[in-house]
């Protein structure tokens, strides 16, 4: 497996955005900045036979988990940047906000119920944190005991608004209530919520 470095995720990062920029991709992507580190450290505790589920922005972890560059690349050039999924190396995104959570505590529950030698990594973005599916999911999780730990990529921003002022509060509820299943980390990034900064964007 490729030993991947802050510097070496971000060069494969500012290679797709140029790509995009340049035209060469015709479907929305979601690029990661700022959080190399704290992801690098997170995936030494990540093992191959355990799973990861994220949001659209998930090419960073693919790296991590595993993912040959080379064929992640295509896929994103193929338009599915914000829905990858490599069954082979147990990881999946969604584009849908919130979705890969009721996966996450799914597959968390046939781990615990099968006696398996898994555990499931859920990423999340800190407004996706707010929802109601993620808030059940959460308490659900903690609960019953499940192996899963939800990992809380909290970058401030819901689009292009602060999430702390959507929801006129200085914390957010993983902030207050602490669930030993989650764990959290701040970051900022370099790139808009869509694109690479310089084509049109939603």
């Amino acid at each position: 497996m490729e030993k991947w470095t802050p510097q070496s995720l971000k060069e494969f990062e500012l290679r797709i955005a140029t790509q995009f920029n340049e035209g060469k991709i015709k479907a929305p992507i979601h690029l990661s900045d700022g959080n190399e580190s704290q992801l690098i450290e997170i995936f030494n505790f990540i093992r191959s036979q355990d799973y990861v589920f994220c949001s659209w922005r998930s090419h960073y972890q693919c790296l991590l988990k595993g993912v040959n560059p080379e064929l992640l690349e295509n896929e994103i050039l193929a338009g599915r940047s914000i829905a990858l999924c490599f069954p082979d190396k147990n990881i999946y995104s969604t584009a849908i906000v919130g979705g890969q959570v009721p996966w996450a505590v799914g597959v968390a529950f046939a781990i615990k119920r099968n006696k398996d030698d898994s555990h499931v990594w859920c990423f999340v973005g800190d407004m996706t944190s707010e929802t109601g599916i993620a808030q059940t999911a959460f308490r659900y999780a903690e609960k019953h005991d499940l192996p899963i730990t939800f990992i809380i990529e909290d970058n401030g921003i819901s689009v292009l608004t602060e999430t702390r002022k959507v929801w006129s509060t200085e914390t957010l509820r993983f902030e207050e209530i602490k669930n030993p299943k989650i764990k959290s980390f701040k970051y900022k990034s370099k790139f808009p919520h869509a694109g690479a900064g310089i084509r049109v964007q939603f």
